[in-house]
């Protein structure tokens, strides 16, 4: 069968990959793909937002199925073109892709279904919400409702910092039309986990856990990013915490849904907050996680392809999701002033390294082409990842692999998987 992959970053290339090891599938194409994609499949030069062109070019080369990465067409409503016009595709709906992409919506429904999560309200106006501030406590949480490329959320100490997260949000307009509405929660503590799912509209299944560090700096300092790197397992997910979130979270979540009319097919991805009341929601996701599908998809056992097709003709309990009992760690190489600023176009050198390794890999995020090298093109660059038996060697591979790349302008945080230590 031919398959088509819609994306162009770390977790594109990690589907890929899964993808390209179906005993099933003959030919990948990717729209618009990468560097590393391109090793593996055809890139085809069409925007993840040009749903047309998508939809013109599946036909044209008869695919058999659509592979959605990326939120953006996914909540832009992709999955509704490709059906519409009698194409297979893996991926929620426009009306069921709404649980990422309003944090109001998907709130309000964890309130509605008594799915644990933080204290919140909504709020429509910058005057409003500044109200709410005057008498909250600190810290708080600002959250901006729409798609923020994973970067609106704001954890403010102060009033002050609050009063001009509010500003940044909602009146600087700093992630555009998604600061339009704002949810103002209460700050959690506790560790944080992420646990992504295969869902067929009915049947949840719960691939293993991970743990992401989302700051751009050691000890998680300085900015937020789309993920500076993971480790899966994460030795935190106990077998406790998996059987409270199956009773409370997971199912629920997806009995919520069908109850509202929006029978979700795809991946949910849950952010979950280990409290000390309990786990609790942080966030949902429409779809893999990245670069949590770096640590968590070369650790399945299944053949993806048929997993798709169970989650989309609803026989996904049909289905014994499988996960090898190892781990994985995968740290990001950066561009230096990720994720302010930053230059691009430097030659990477060291990637044929990986060609005869097993269990390490070279996801790439941000290169292209350019004259016959492959070449850094944006903030997040590569994801290099390493299996080992446990936690702890995993982590050593993955930072030994590191040192076999090299670019100008090459960034990583030291301590990815430090928490692993601490379990």
């Amino acid at each position: 069968m031919k398959v088509l992959i819609v994306g162009s970053g770390g977790r594109e290339h990690a589907i890929a990959a899964a993808v390209a090891k179906s005993r099933k599938v003959e030919k990948i194409y990717c729209a618009p793909g990468n560097a590393g994609i391109g090793q593996i499949a055809e890139c085809v030069n069409i925007g993840a937002m040009e749903f047309d062109r998508l939809v013109a070019f599946a036909k044209e080369k008869e695919i058999d199925l659509t592979v959605v990465g990326m939120d953006d067409p996914l909540v832009g409503g992709i999955v509704d073109k490709f059906e519409a016009a009698g194409l297979e595709v893996f991926g929620p709906r426009k009306n069921a892709a709404i649980l990422e992409g309003s944090k109001a919506f998907s709130k309000d429904l964890m309130k509605k279904y008594n799915i644990p999560t933080a204290s919140y309200e909504n709020f429509d106006t910058p005057k409003a919400a500044m109200e709410y501030l005057e008498t909250s406590k600190y810290p708080i949480v600002l959250k901006a409702d729409g798609l923020a490329l994973g970067k609106g959320v704001l954890i403010c100490n102060t009033k002050e910092e609050a009063m001009e997260g509010v500003r940044e949000l909602m009146l600087d307009k700093k992630f555009g039309d998604a600061g339009n509405t704002i949810v103002i929660e209460e700050f959690m503590t506790g560790r944080e986990v992420s646990v992504l799912s295969f869902v067929d509209g009915k049947t949840i299944k719960i691939m293993t856990s991970a743990q992401d560090h989302k700051r751009a700096q050691d000890g998680d300092k300085g900015l937020n990013t789309g993920g500076m790197g993971t480790f899966s397992p994460s030795p935190f997910y106990t077998k406790e915490v998996d059987a409270y979130c199956k009773k409370y979270i997971y199912q629920a979540t997806v009995d919520a849904m069908a109850k509202e009319g929006r029978e979700f097919k795809g991946i949910i991805f849950f952010g979950l907050m280990l409290t000390e009341e309990g786990p609790k929601v942080l966030e949902y996701n429409a779809r893999f996680g990245d670069p949590e599908a770096q640590v968590v998809l070369p650790r399945m056992k299944n053949d993806i392809v048929e997993v798709f097709e169970a989650c989309i003709h609803q026989t996904l309990d049909q289905i014994d999701l499988q996960f090898e009992d190892n781990a994985a760690v995968c740290v990001v190489l950066a561009s230096d002033g990720y994720p302010v600023s930053y230059e691009k176009g430097f030659e990477i050198k060291g990637l044929e390294t990986f060609k005869d390794k097993e269990d390490y890999y070279v996801f790439h995020a941000g290169t292209k082409m350019q004259d016959g090298k492959i070449v850094t093109n944006g903030g997040r660059v590569l994801g290099v990842t390493a299996k080992g038996k446990d936690l702890k060697q995993a982590r050593a591979n993955a930072y030994k692999a590191v040192e076999w790349i090299d670019f100008d302008n090459k960034y990583m945080r030291k301590d990815i998987g430090k928490a692993i230590d601490e379990a």
